[in-house]
């Protein structure tokens, strides 16, 4: 019974306390229900980088369901600014050939999400950072697999910067 007792108690605490699951809470304002994405500025010499990573958060903020995208900013709510700024491709590890065969891919983006009723920005991150690992293996070509790992670091991307404004984790 003491053990009943405590468990609800545990229980009462955290629902009053403002703890959530991952996925159930939401940092964004009410009002805002419809979010524009313009396509985000590639500062960087990796083509296409921009429409993978733009595509990738629509993609990502349309799966979740809580905001609807609108192609027109003016009938959005809030509008998100992406501009890449880094890109790069480091090998860490090398194959008993000298060659390499795991490489790091580095993103970073500035983010700016604003309130277009307000003005008022609701999230910032001038250094958005997201890192991913990938492999190469032996006697492949190098661009193809790079060109998978940077479709497959776009939706990682996304969902880490989505989670990041959502959830606020």
């Amino acid at each position: 019974m003491k053990k009943t007792a405590g468990l609800i108690c545990v229980c009462l605490f955290f629902v009053h306390c403002g703890y959530h699951l991952r996925g159930t809470g939401s940092f964004l304002p009410s009002h805002i229900k419809r979010i524009s994405i313009p396509m985000f500025k590639n500062q960087t010499t990796r083509f296409e980088l921009d429409v993978k990573l733009t595509q990738s958060v629509i993609n990502e903020l349309v799966a979740r369901g809580k905001v609807e995208i609108s192609g027109d900013p003016g009938t959005a709510d809030a509008v998100l600014i992406g501009e890449i700024t880094s890109f790069a491709v480091n090998p860490i590890a090398f194959s008993d050939r000298n060659t390499a065969d795991r490489y790091n891919i580095t993103v970073v983006a500035k983010i700016v999400l604003r309130d277009l009723a307000s003005q008022k920005i609701i999230f910032s991150n001038p250094n958005f950072v997201y890192l991913e690992e990938y492999e190469v293996p032996q006697g492949t070509d190098f661009e193809t697999w790079e060109t998978q790992a940077i479709n497959k670091v776009a939706e990682k991307f996304a969902r880490s910067l989505v989670i990041t404004i959502l959830e606020g984790f």
